[in-house]
């Protein structure tokens, strides 16, 4: 088999392509011949060494050695071979996963597959299918979006945040997206967004941009009141800013740190600025839910009402130059590896 690899933290070039034996499935593990693996900005953390020190992904990483790492965290497939002891999964099934997936083959727990449902391409399925359900989980269950809700999505033209904006739609949710440029900001009108921030501006006196005030910006547009939830997977950047646009007893939703961790807060900031809430989250919660997720997943898409983007897809081989692109921010929706 053919796989992506890393010795040592670092910037895409760090990544390998290399030829390694194709694995044997051991007891309760199936194996996986990957037809397309999603980019991520977790894979991107996981190069440049930043996840090191956090329990929570030493935890998911299951003890495996820090290197060599096979780089990637979701892919679908095709089952291959299954061990003994596994009973949910069949030779032949598609299916999706979580784990190292910038690979031809994969040896996976066989709990960690999930059937693609008919209807569902591959490519639809490893764009869409859990970064969609996390998209649903946050929109339905970490903060339930009520119809007329203002909810304001950072990063909105990214993967996650098309998603989230067509998911807080169906909801019945308004939406502001913020987004860099007005390039992008065409995406996520299209996927729904009743206002769109950008948070460059050009400045009329510099060659560079300045930086908008996006509470004051999502203030504005909610008739000064704020908006009722904030759904941010950029982290430390984006933090004060958040909390400036909520109204009282408003919801910020933290699921990434593209821009670094939030640093320690003071309780008391959040009873000043109105009594907010604040969670840092995953999918994990709520995973009791995937099933019901799934059955409504392709009619949504048939019925219009969700639309998986993918910008580009690259070779396995030039996964560096997917993460290259996916730092400079130059993709909105998804980036595909097909090995």
């Amino acid at each position: 088999m053919k796989a992506i690899r890393i010795h040592a933290y670092g910037g895409p070039e760090v990544m390998r392509l290399e030829e390694l034996p194709t694995p044997v499935p051991g007891p309760a593990q199936a194996l996986v011949r990957v037809r397309a693996a999603s980019v991520n900005f977790l894979d991107i953390q996981k190069r440049r060494g930043e996840l090191v020190g956090q329990a929570f992904y030493q935890r998911a990483a299951g003890g495996e050695p820090e290197f060599p790492a096979i780089l990637g965290s979701q892919g679908v497939g095709i089952v291959e071979a299954i061990g003994p002891e596994v009973k949910n999964v069949r030779v032949g099934d598609r299916v999706a996963f979580w784990g190292s997936s910038y690979t031809t083959h994969a040896a996976l727990p066989s709990v960690r597959l999930i059937g693609i449902p008919d209807g569902l391409s591959f490519e639809q399925a490893a764009a869409g299918m859990n970064q969609g359900f996390l998209a649903y989980a946050f929109t339905h269950f970490a903060y339930p979006v009520k119809p007329g809700d203002w909810c304001l999505i950072q990063a909105a033209a990214g993967g996650i945040g098309l998603l989230l904006c067509q998911m807080a739609k169906i909801r019945g949710g308004r939406v502001i997206g913020v987004t860099s440029t007005e390039e992008k900001a065409k995406f996520v009108r299209d996927a729904g967004a009743d206002a769109v921030i950008i948070s460059k501006q050009p400045d009329s006196k510099q060659a560079d941009s300045k930086q908008a005030d996006i509470a004051k910006e999502a203030r504005r547009i909610t008739d000064g009141r704020g908006v009722s939830v904030v759904y941010d997977g950029v982290g430390k950047d984006t933090f004060e800013a958040n909390l400036d646009s909520l109204a009282p007893a408003g919801y910020l939703v933290i699921y990434g740190q593209s821009s670094g961790y939030v640093p320690p807060i003071d309780l008391m900031t959040l009873q000043e600025k109105g009594s907010l809430f604040i969670t840092r989250t995953n999918g994990l919660p709520y995973v009791k839910e995937y099933p019901h997720y799934l059955d409504q997943l392709v009619p949504w898409i048939e019925q219009g009402k969700l639309s998986i983007r993918v910008d580009r897809t690259y070779p396995l081989a030039d996964a560096a130059q997917a993460h290259a692109a996916f730092e400079r921010r130059e993709i909105s929706g998804r980036a595909l590896l097909l090995p």
